[in-house]
């Protein structure tokens, strides 16, 4: 890190192209003078607020959120103290446009609209060298990595290496969400080829132009960055973002005993999920151990789900056995069911021992549930005849449209309010506008992992735990359930306001690093109060004096 003068600190142009560490016009009078940027800025000082109207106005002025995406990557690729300021303050209006939905479509177009490169490359040719490739990021403090293989983006499936702005979006958010320093992030691609005939045959495609590496060869490359992680950043937090469902349930539990790991496609939306659960039950009247669960999609997310709500059920009181029993998994050719040979293990759990029913309607018939939650990556799953069916079983039908992007959702809020006459508890993985429906304005949660994950990363990071535990995502779901006031319950919304998302933050670290002491996994020496701490530790955007 360059940060102090007496070590060869940057001056002139060199400084103004740093975005660590540049103000722009920000610089004062006596910096310009010390730095030797005088002439080479206007005359005027802005302060980082006017700085900031500036951004906003540029902003709001941008035709299309994608048009925003590419103006706030530019931001960010030469000022990082005025992007997070703006993220930081503006996070609600923001975070749509470098996280979901926006951020699919950068996805999609990443080799088209490529300006300059954030964070490492590690390709299938580079094995042999990936402890190298690692040595050659430029700041050694490294705390928390961000990983794809992009195989899995979103719901938009293979993407590969242009799934990197998922890793760069994830990383934004830790630094706005829960206040790590930009320079302990760092967002990786293993790009292990593609079997996207589109993108292979696009000539602005940034990765390698094959097929996608299986079977030893990919298992030997990510053992190696595994190991060359802990010998080039010991203790690194590694996040496994965006892998395909049998890799990312593989490399969870091949490493997560290893290593400080976890998978946020799995364990992040589980908690969130199970935070939206636990704060429905409030409107619903109906405890979380009362709860009949019917999942549309039956891959990762929706058992990492499932896994997380049966631990919080055990806890109040069910056998496993009994919690289980309470969550119906709907794949492809309909309902999962203990007769079925092929099924594969971490669907087996889940397998009813009851007649297969072929689809979700005839399942939703069949379990009667409380709620039924999507996250198939199908748009439309969620079809008005189910709606209305679920409002005929349910006072209150808990609806869970997941699925990323907008364009991917089981249904729309309008849809949900429409077809349960306004008495759905709905909640979307994007965002939707509030809906007016007989006189009362409904407010759509957004179970966004931006709620659990930051505030998860900063309890890791700042206890040093050796391992991320599920007992740290309970925690943490239990913790976000308790946020949301009474207040949002009278609008509808099972999550708190994303404005208070930095004392979201805190307090979820809070529990993290808890639940890490009490499993002695602390390598960090920790205060008997934890949350001064936390906040004395968290990044400020703010301009620091150079002169």
């Amino acid at each position: 890190m360059r940060t102090d003068p007496e070590k060869s600190f940057p001056h002139g142009i060199e400084l103004l192209h740093d975005p660590m560490l540049n103000k722009g016009t920000g610089f004062t009078e006596t910096e310009r003078d010390a730095l030797h940027l005088r002439g080479l800025l206007p005359p005027r000082v802005f302060t980082l607020a006017e700085q900031q109207e500036r951004i906003m106005e540029n902003f709001e002025g941008k035709e299309s959120d994608l048009e925003r995406y590419i103006y706030l990557v530019a931001l960010q690729d030469r000022n990082e103290t005025l992007f997070y300021r703006t993220l930081v303050d503006h996070i609600e209006r923001m975070l749509p446009i470098i996280y979901t939905p926006t951020v699919g479509a950068a996805c999609q177009l990443f080799g088209h609209i490529f300006r300059r490169p954030r964070g490492l490359y590690i390709s299938a040719e580079d094995r042999g060298r990936v402890a190298q490739l690692l040595r050659n990021w430029p700041v050694p403090d490294v705390r928390v990595i961000v990983v794809t293989d992009g195989e899995r983006i979103l719901g938009l499936g293979d993407l590969g290496a242009h799934g990197m702005g998922i890793p760069i979006g994830k990383l934004s958010l830790y630094t706005a969400c829960a206040g790590i320093h930009p320079q302990h992030c760092l967002p990786i691609m293993l790009d292990v080829g593609t079997n996207n005939d589109t993108l292979l045959q696009d000539p602005l495609y940034i990765g390698l132009r094959q097929r996608r590496l299986r079977g030893e060869a990919y298992d030997a490359l990510i053992e190696e960055f595994v190991v060359a992680v802990q010998e080039v950043f010991p203790g690194t937090l590694i996040q496994f973002e965006d892998f395909a469902t049998a890799n990312a349930l593989t490399l969870l539990q091949r490493y997560r005993n290893r290593v400080s790991a976890f998978n946020d496609d799995i364990q992040g939306t589980a908690a969130v999920v199970a935070a939206a659960l636990l704060t429905a039950s409030r409107l619903t009247g109906v405890p979380l151990t009362q709860q009949r669960l019917v999942f549309l999609g039956a891959g990762s997310a929706a058992t990492g789900i499932a896994d997380l709500v049966v631990s919080l059920m055990v806890e109040e009181g069910l056998t496993v056995a009994e919690a289980r029993g309470r969550c119906w998994l709907v794949d492809s050719r309909g309902l999962v069911v203990a007769d079925d040979p092929h099924l594969p293990p971490f669907k087996r759990l889940y397998a009813q021992a009851t007649a297969r029913q072929p689809d979700l309607l005839s399942t939703i018939r069949a379990a009667r549930p409380t709620a039924i939650i999507g996250v198939s990556g199908h748009p439309g799953g969620f079809s008005p005849e189910v709606l209305r069916i679920m409002s005929e079983i349910n006072q209150r039908p808990i609806i869970l449209a997941l699925s990323n992007p907008t364009s991917h959702s089981e249904c729309t809020a309008e849809q949900a309010y429409q077809f349960s006459e306004g008495r759905a508890v709905f909640a979307s993985g994007s965002p939707f506008d509030p809906v007016h429906q007989a006189g009362h304005t409904l407010v759509p949660a957004q179970a966004n992992n931006a709620y659990i994950f930051p505030g998860v990363g900063l309890g890791v990071m700042l206890s040093g735990a050796t391992r991320v535990t599920d007992s740290m995502f309970m925690a943490a779901a239990r913790q976000l359930a308790t946020i949301v006031s009474d207040q949002d319950l009278d609008r509808g919304t099972v999550l708190p306001a994303l404005s208070g998302i930095r004392e979201v933050s805190v307090m979820i670290a809070k529990a993290v690093i808890e639940v890490a002491r009490k499993e002695e996994l602390t390598t960090i020496p920790l205060p008997r109060d934890t949350e001064p701490y936390i906040r004395a530790a968290m990044y400020q955007p703010e301009y620091a004096s150079y002169a």
